[in-house]
């Protein structure tokens, strides 16, 4: 059971900004910082697939200024969780409701909640956007972009924001000890995938292909997210493996498609014996 004590006792230890250069500390610190940095980038990825899809939907000069706004506003996201860390971690240890059913057993919080509703919706939104480009009609295309709203893209983007940033406190409270380690590695990993953005969802849209596979993996992170949610403790490594492997596939594909263009644009059609 969660109690004020150990409320308290959590926010004295992270706010203390002397623990940050304290003797012995700075060195695991900046550690801490790096690794998470880089944990966060991992672990932002489907993120930025899910707002390059969404941005995607947008006229072409509000998909810019979608992805930054998408991205800025997982930045206050996060740090806003950070600095109420105390509210998640009681979300993350407070009963909702116990599940006992032909031996599963699973006390279900707040916080689960909060995930198997963002797992649901990300499951709708890939399965929807699946079915609309295996329908592929050019003109609902065309007419979807004008109609889709920047208010409700950003708010899209905003929901599910919030369930993956629940995800990175928790990761990032169990690897450093300061608050301001935490909110130094979320500015780093978010500022890299400000970056990265524009050019990730600029591949994903140049390539039908790889927008499938995006759409695929975020349909396998909304699943992932609702398993995890009913207590199912199922390695993202495995997921991430997968993703790798179909896209190192897919860019070897393109490659082969494209020389096999370039040569079938340069080659000299032999001029058959005895023709004039």
């Amino acid at each position: 059971m969660w109690t004020l004590a150990a409320d308290a006792a959590v926010n004295a230890n992270l706010w203390d900004f002397s623990q940050l250069y304290a003797p012995g500390k700075l060195g695991p610190n900046l550690i801490a910082l790096l690794t998470l940095t880089a944990l966060e980038i991992v672990l932002g990825i489907d993120n930025i697939v899910f707002i390059a899809i969404l941005s995607g939907k947008l006229p072409e000069h509000q998909q810019d200024k979608a992805r930054k706004t998408g991205l800025s506003l997982a930045v206050l996201t996060r740090v806003g969780l950070l600095t109420l860390i105390s509210v998640v971690l009681q979300l993350a240890n407070k009963d909702l409701a116990h599940i006992n059913i032909l031996g599963f057993d699973h006390h279900y919080t707040w916080k689960d909640l909060i995930i198997t509703i963002g797992g649901l919706f990300l499951i709708v939104k890939a399965v929807h956007e699946i079915h609309v480009y295996v329908e592929g009609d050019p003109g609902k295309e065309v007419q979807s972009r004008k109609a889709a709203s920047f208010t409700a893209v950003i708010g899209q983007i905003l929901a599910i924001d919030l369930v993956f940033s629940i995800d990175s406190v928790i990761t990032a409270v169990g690897m450093a000890q300061s608050i301001y380690v935490m909110i130094g590695a979320v500015l780093l990993s978010v500022g890299v995938m400000l970056v990265a953005s524009g050019a990730i969802a600029g591949f994903i849209h140049r390539h039908p292909t790889m927008k499938m596979l995006a759409l695929s993996f975020l349909l396998m992170i909304g699943v992932l997210l609702v398993a995890e949610s009913f207590g199912a403790h199922i390695s993202k490594g495995y997921l991430y493996f997968a993703m790798v492997f179909s896209l190192v596939v897919e860019v070897l594909n393109i490659r082969s498609r494209g020389r096999r263009g370039l040569d079938k644009s340069n080659v000299n059609v032999p001029t058959p014996e005895g023709a004039s």
